[in-house]
């Protein structure tokens, strides 16, 4: 009975993962960042680092909403640097997509840039076998680096 209790858990959330996507926008000139993260490794990870085992990140309490906690958590997790200078990213806010939620990044005001680094570290203190992918798409040659997984595709 167990083991089958187990091998269900592992058909509904296998892996630990997240999946970002950074696309430029020319016409806003603007990265649209959209990061896709299992609102349960989520939860586990901001209760971690908030030191509140308690804490249902939907329904914060305490004067806090969902966004704050959440964008709090991101925004130290998720990292760009554009030609060595780190960028201010926005936190535009955030979707539940059952089982994950996807949250909306921007980085303003940018126009060319040839190299571009990631770090994103999200869920990175709960699991070892934590994947975090990012895909960037850009208008021309630009030269990446980060901590975690990366693709990048030129228009």
């Amino acid at each position: 009975m167990i083991s089958l209790l187990y091998a269900c858990l592992f058909v509904i959330h296998p892996i630990h993962l997240s999946v970002s996507e950074i696309n430029y926008s020319e016409k806003d000139k603007a990265l649209q960042i959209t990061s896709r993260i299992f609102l349960d490794d989520l939860e586990a990870s901001i209760r971690n680092q908030r030191n509140n085992q308690e804490l249902d990140v939907l329904e914060p309490g305490n004067g806090l909403t969902s966004k704050q906690v959440i964008a709090e958590y991101v925004l130290t997790h998720f990292k760009v640097e554009l030609d060595g200078k780190t960028q201010k990213l926005n936190f535009l806010g955030f979707e539940r997509d059952d089982p994950a939620v996807i949250c909306y990044i921007e980085i303003e005001n940018v126009k060319r840039f040839k190299t571009i680094k990631v770090r994103n570290d999200v869920i990175m203190d709960l699991y070892d076998d934590q994947s975090n992918i990012v895909h960037i798409t850009y208008k021309g040659p630009v030269k990446v680096s980060g901590w975690c997984a990366i693709s990048l595709r030129i228009c």
